[in-house]
């Protein structure tokens, strides 16, 4: 196995390990801090750990008048309105209904890759893989599901549309932005999103429910570093290697981790559901991923 396949394994599997774990740090954080200011603080401190690498790496920032173009978009579309919408909804919606909604992406990104990668042809294989997992998803929330549309139809929308949002943009980057750094690519955008949502979280949130002890400090810290700036510096690094869509389905495997860690961590009861649906999503990322093990098998790659 050559060295990039490999780096291109662990990475898949990292970033589905921590963005799984995410949720629960996210749970616990929220005990002490309101959830617009909350990843303000996540945001702008990863910014700053990512200036710091930067500097020690000596890695320039990319100024030019595009590249300054998709840090504008990565702000907007993929930080400050994605990560407010899910943080609104899940003030109004199960937190098991907004991953079902979310996993949606993979459909986005097939969709906009059709438009705007013609030439990176999407598999049968993969539609399938793809409906195979997001099948996988329901299951694992089924039981969740008894809800009144109506209640829930603002949240769900919001969800959907942060959705859309990140499958969009992935596919644009994808196409425009693989000549920038990915630790220069995040810079900016975690800059003025963290400062943009804690402004924000001032202005719209109740002061006096913050509290600076140690679930807060801890949960900022761990998202900041681990959540944010080691997850995506890995997915755009891999955004630049794999297909647009075998990557868009870690979406389905960080749920699993987050029910799984929900079960080995909080004791939180892990349902039949749960491990049915898990596998309903494994056997999807098999089927997603089958053209290019046959291809790789034929010439003896893994990638």
């Amino acid at each position: 196995m050559k060295l990039e396949s490999l780096k291109i394994i662990l990475g898949y599997i990292l970033i589905c390990i921590l963005w799984g774990s995410t949720w629960l740090v996210i749970r616990v954080g929220l005990d002490s801090l309101t959830p617009i200011f909350s990843v303000g603080l996540r945001f702008l401190l990863a910014a700053v750990l990512i200036f710091i690498i930067m500097k020690w790496r000596k890695i320039k920032l990319e100024k030019d008048h595009f590249s300054l173009k998709l840090y504008l978009i990565l702000t907007l579309f993929s930080f400050s309105i994605p990560f407010g919408l899910v943080y609104w909804a899940e003030q109004y919606i199960p937190s098991g209904l907004a991953s079902i909604v979310f996993a949606t992406l993979p459909f986005g990104v097939i969709v906009f890759s059709a438009f705007l990668l013609p030439e990176n042809k999407i598999s049968f294989s993969q539609i399938v893989g793809v409906i195979l997992g997001f099948l996988g998803i329901i299951i694992i929330f089924s039981e969740n599901l008894n809800f009144d549309m109506s209640k829930y139809f603002l949240g769900i929308i919001a969800v959907l549309l942060s959705s859309l949002m990140q499958s969009a943009i992935a596919v644009i980057i994808k196409k425009h932005g693989s000549y920038l750094n990915p630790l220069t690519m995040n810079f900016y955008p975690l800059l003025f999103s963290g400062l943009l949502m804690i402004f924000t979280g001032f202005l719209v949130e109740d002061t006096s429910y913050w509290k600076f002890d140690y679930k807060a400090i801890s949960s900022v810290i761990f998202l900041s570093f681990f959540g944010t700036v080691v997850t995506f510096t890995t997915y755009y690094w891999l955004l630049k290697r794999i297909n647009v869509v075998i990557l868009s389905l870690s979406s389905f495997i960080t749920p699993i981790i987050a029910v799984f860690l929900g079960w080995l961590i909080l004791k939180e009861q892990l349902t039949a559901n749960a491990i049915l649906g898990s596998l309903f999503v494994l056997i999807g990322i098999l089927f997603a991923n089958f053209t290019v093990l046959i291809n790789n098998f034929k010439t003896k790659k893994v990638y």
